[in-house]
């Protein structure tokens, strides 16, 4: 498969691009200051032109994502506007300019987040954009087809506690290569609208 995918050079994107490698996929890495493209998907005009780029695909990855963390009270219009945009927007956005180059029976997998049921102090704007990205999925599925819509929602991965378990008490965390399997299931497998919970 020729697949898109978009954060290729952050912790998942990595992983997930070395695993598609491995799989013998086609794969155009899209990040904002590296891989093989530069766009910055927040910007639903580079979006189109990526795509005018990248041309005809058989999935398109998402594994990107930008969200503040700050406590309720502190959170401002434009806080929240940053996670919609940073999370929300540009991933709706890869979808609705990427249908008409995604094949017929192509995919779309999508990034959420634990915190989307499972709330932590300072991660009300995370938990609005997570919740968001898995209810656009679920109304999307139903839309596209035969085209296909995922999402993968992890906790936090055990290969970052070092940085962010202080920030997750008490969550299991999960392994990076299950995360990437869940891509692969979605990318691969045949399931639609569904929110892979790890």
């Amino acid at each position: 498969m020729r697949i898109l995918l978009v954060g290729a050079t952050g912790t998942l994107g990595t992983a997930v691009h070395q695993e598609l490698v491995e799989r013998k996929h086609d794969v155009v890495t899209v990040s904002r200051t590296g891989g093989d493209l530069q766009y910055d998907v927040t910007d639903p005009a580079q979006v189109a032109e990526l795509y005018q780029t990248v041309g005809q695909v058989d999935a398109v990855a998402s594994a990107a994502g930008s969200v503040p963390f700050k406590p309720l009270a502190e959170l401002t219009a434009q806080d929240h506007q940053a996670a919609f945009t940073g999370k929300v927007l540009s991933q709706v956005t890869l979808v609705k300019e990427g249908l008409a180059h995604v094949t017929p029976h192509g995919s779309f997998t999508l990034i959420t987040g634990v915190l989307a049921r499972e709330p932590i102090v300072t991660g009300a704007a995370a938990s609005l954009a997570n919740g968001a990205v898995e209810a656009f999925v679920r109304a999307a599925a139903i839309e596209i087809a035969p085209q296909r819509i995922n999402a993968v929602s992890p906790t936090v991965f055990t290969e970052s506690l070092d940085v962010y378990g202080d920030f997750f008490p008490g969550m299991k965390p999960v392994p990076l290569a299950d995360v990437v399997r869940a891509y692969v299931r979605s990318i691969e497998g045949r399931q639609t609208g569904q929110v892979y919970e790890l």
